[in-house]
């Protein structure tokens, strides 16, 4: 870290923290929508989207959305030196 250094400053790496967090959070939300919408497409239209577009589009894109949120979201808080 930079602690101590001319210029540093702790609000701002909280600041940029707590960002960080809540788009990993958004980012989260849109690979739930994804899946949701997906599996509505897939569940309540008949001749709706192939099954290997399913298969191989949707829920990988889902899963790596919330995967790659989680990891964002997933973040320690700055520690205090």
């Amino acid at each position: 870290m930079t602690t101590g250094l001319p210029g540093h400053d702790a609000h701002r790496d909280y600041r940029r923290h707590r960002r960080l967090v809540r788009i990993g959070q958004m980012i989260m939300a849109v690979g739930v929508l994804v899946g949701l919408s997906h599996w509505i497409a897939h569940v309540a239209v008949t001749g709706g989207p192939p099954g290997m577009q399913d298969l191989l589009i949707g829920y990988p894109t889902a899963a790596a959305l919330l995967i790659a949120g989680a990891i964002l979201a997933g973040r320690t808080t700055p520690k205090k030196r």
